[in-house]
Formats: structure tokens, sequence, C-alpha cells
């Protein structure tokens, strides 16, 4: 080695294998940003997931009316459920149209018209069907759709009880085809 060479090596700066203040302050920040970011994030996507992840209960029966106060004649039934939606808890008031068929048996339709959602009403029009306000749509008396609707009444879930009329979910009419 040349006393040249041995020269130009005692004037470069020493190469220090570690980082820098700089880079020990910006890692130190980040991080701690990151961390607060997170602390503060994770309770909110916990908040909006919670409810998707918590397991359904399946429909449970409401006492609506005696079974002695149906007659062949469809008649409006209001009833409340209590309903828990994610933190929002309320006791909406529903309605019902039950009835007798010509067997007999108690069924129950939903006032809800399948067009546009309104309300339909029972012979209305005094031609013994269920007639829509809002669009003119007709339906039979078990619910099949005659004019304007595109599918028939829904029909709740009906069970009896000790002389009582219980209703459960909504479900799709099975009554017609």
């Amino acid at each position: 080695m040349s006393n040249h060479e041995q020269h130009d090596n005692e004037h470069q700066p020493v190469k220090r294998k570690g980082m820098s203040r700089r880079q020990f302050l910006s890692y130190t920040l980040g991080g701690a940003g990151a961390f607060m970011a997170a602390g503060m994030t994770l309770p909110m996507i916990r908040f909006a997931v919670d409810p998707i992840l918590k397991k359904k209960e399946t429909g449970s029966l409401i006492k609506v009316v005696e079974e002695s106060k149906i007659t062949n004649e469809p008649q409006e039934f209001k009833f409340n459920i209590h309903q828990i939606d994610g933190w929002y808890v309320s006791d909406p008031e529903l309605a019902a149209w039950i009835t007798k068929d010509e067997k007999g048996e108690i069924f129950a339709l939903s006032p809800v018209c399948k067009h546009l959602g309104c309300t339909i009403g029972w012979n209305t029009n005094n031609n013994n069907q269920y007639v829509c306000p809002c669009h003119d749509a007709h339906y039979t008396k078990e619910g099949k759709n005659l004019t304007v609707a595109p599918k028939p009444l829904d029909e709740y879930e009906v069970q009896l009880k000790d002389g009582w009329v219980y209703l459960g979910p909504i479900k799709a009419n099975t009554r017609v085809k």
C-alpha cells in the first residue's frame, strides 16, 4: 500500500452501520401515528361490522287475535313486533289481512302491494278483491295478482295455539301458483 492510498483512507468519513437520527425520528413518529390511527379506526369498523356478524334470530310468533273472531270475509288486524336493527330498538305496528279459506283453514296476507309497496284494502270497489289505491292493482282473496302487480301478495306464517292466531315471519305466497 502506498503512502498516498493510506492518506486517502484517513480523510474518508467513517461509515456507520445503523440508522441516522432523522430515520429514527421518522420511524418513531410514523409508528406512533399508525398506532393512533388504528386505535381510532378499529372501533369504527367494529361498530359497523358487529351487527352483520351477530347470528340472526328466527322470527318469533306474535299473538294477534282470537281464532273465533276470524270469518270467511278478510279482516285487517294490527299488531306490534319487537324489532332490533343493529343498536336501534323499536316496536313498529304491522297489519295483516286474516281470513278463512273454503276448507276453513286460517291464513294471513301482508297488506303491502307487490307493485310499489302501497297498502292495499279489501273490497273497496265491492268486487271481493284486494285493491291498491296507488295504481289500481287487484288481488284475489288468496292474494293472487290480477292486474298491474308482478307477484301475488306475501303471506304470514300462521300458527293456531290455545284458541289464538299467532303470526310469524312473512314468506312468499304458497296459496297461489
